[in-house]
């Protein structure tokens, strides 16, 4: 009798990480660090493990990878969503291929009908939505589509509610004295790589302010890069309006973080001179004691990869939208 060929989940357990873990050693990924590069390459040895993607492939008649169409990779945003996508799609046997969008030249040779991105079973766009660059607002594929931090009426989507979650945070704030200042992430000029995330958090904020009574100056608005820096750069500009207490609403934890540390090294102290509320959620929002409106990163990964499989079983039904709702708090308590 044959002996039973190990799976990748055999290995992810024998060497303790997780499937997506296995799957960038298989794929020789850099963002991988060597100690478990060789803790994942020793359990496939020790399991004999030996990955054969020709056989499924000619067997299906599938390159049984997905497309995945992201602005960045390392990111700890863009970490989390392909760890819920790799999550669901590794369970079917799917391989991600990414193609981070870097510059306006990459952009464009991705879109080409005939490159890569395009040639792969599905297709996954996460954070632009790029169909305004064909004719009749399609994707030039036949493969099936779907939007993850995006959305569009002509492809399945999924995404966060981020006028709720600008809502929440405004809600927050507006029960603190002293000035209230707001730090929007700059969108980018460049139409290629447009998006809306920011502006939604922003319209919540204000309107949530608004209903509190309380008022929001023009000039109590930041705009800045996604950055550390430019939250260091915002909290000088803020002080210069207003003496602490302050409390101000980051765009993003990434930009909220800096604050945090400007703060600090102007001995002011978190949470009662500045008060600081981030947007993402990130794990490192609780290491460095940064409350913040957390976001389902994974859950929509994984809810979009869902969708695609489905839609790769030739579903019928109309193209679905799927908003997902901001938690209203993670790290230290109100």
């Amino acid at each position: 009798m044959r002996k039973k060929q190990p799976t990748i989940h055999e290995v992810a357990a024998r060497a303790g990480v997780g499937l997506g873990t296995v799957s960038r050693v298989l794929n020789n990924h850099p963002a991988v660090r060597p100690e478990t590069r060789a803790r994942v390459l020793r359990a496939m040895e020790e399991l004999g493990y030996t990955p054969n993607p020709h056989a499924r492939r000619i067997a299906g008649g599938r390159s049984y990878t997905v497309s995945v169409l992201l602005p960045f990779v390392a990111t700890e945003f863009y970490r989390r969503l392909i760890e819920g996508l790799e999550g669901v799609l590794l369970e079917k046997r799917y391989d991600l291929a990414l193609f981070p969008i870097l510059s306006q030249a990459r952009l464009k040779r991705y879109l080409e009908s005939s490159t890569l991105a395009y040639l792969t079973d599905g297709l996954i766009l996460a954070s632009y939505d790029l169909t305004e660059h064909f004719e009749e607002g399609r994707l030039p594929t036949d493969r099936p589509v779907v939007l993850v931090d995006a959305q569009n009426p002509r492809y399945d989507s999924v995404y966060l509610d981020n006028f709720l979650g600008g809502r929440l945070a405004g809600a927050y704030l507006a029960r603190f004295p002293g000035a209230i200042f707001a730090i929007k992430v700059e969108e980018e000029p460049d139409r290629a790589f447009r998006r809306t995330v920011f502006a939604e958090r922003m319209a919540g904020f204000g309107e949530a302010l608004k209903e509190a009574g309380r008022p929001f100056p023009e000039d109590h608005l930041y705009v800045t890069r996604l950055s550390q820096e430019g939250g260091r750069l915002a909290l000088r500009h803020f002080l210069e309006k207003a003496s602490p207490p302050l409390n101000v609403f980051a765009g993003a934890d990434q930009v909220a973080l800096g604050v945090l540390e400007e703060a600090q090294r102007l001995g002011l102290t978190p949470g009662k001179d500045v008060r600081v509320l981030g947007f993402d959620g990130h794990p490192f929002a609780e290491e460095v004691g940064l409350s913040t409106i957390a976001q389902p990163v994974e859950a929509m990964g994984a809810r979009a990869a869902q969708l695609l499989l489905e839609r790769m079983q030739a579903t019928p039904e109309p193209p679905g939208r799927c908003a997902l709702s901001p938690s209203w708090w993670k790290g230290p308590p109100p």
